[in-house]
């Protein structure tokens, strides 16, 4: 499967200094002037659209092999989860929120 999984947002500039820090990259392309499109994955992209009146009202999980390592990249490019969850099966989740509000989570098992 793929995916293309979009969030709404009210300043494409203020959400691509965002999502470039989120996801380590500049966007692998720009298909107009008013959205930004991230690979996260082969064949899996995140992308940011210019929509004011609905901004801010975005929820994503992505899945990494190595939670750990992930958010250690992040934290290293100036990021830090706005909340961190557990389940009751292990399972972790990171939260990340853009400038508008949108949540992009971050999830995978247990702590090694």
């Amino acid at each position: 499967m793929e995916l293309f999984a979009g969030m709404r947002v009210r300043d494409l500039e203020a959400a691509r200094g965002f999502y470039d820090r989120l996801f380590g990259s500049a966007p692998a392309f720009f298909p107009n002037d008013e959205e930004a499109v991230w690979e996260v994955a082969e064949h899996r992209y995140v992308y940011a659209l210019v929509d004011p009146a609905r901004a801010g009202d975005g929820l994503v999980t992505l899945f990494a092999e190595d939670l750990d390592a992930v958010a250690a990249e992040i934290s290293g490019r100036g990021l830090e989860p706005a909340e961190r969850e557990t389940y009751g099966n292990g399972v972790r989740k990171l939260v990340y929120r853009d400038p508008d509000g949108n949540e992009l989570g971050i999830g995978g098992g247990p702590a090694g």
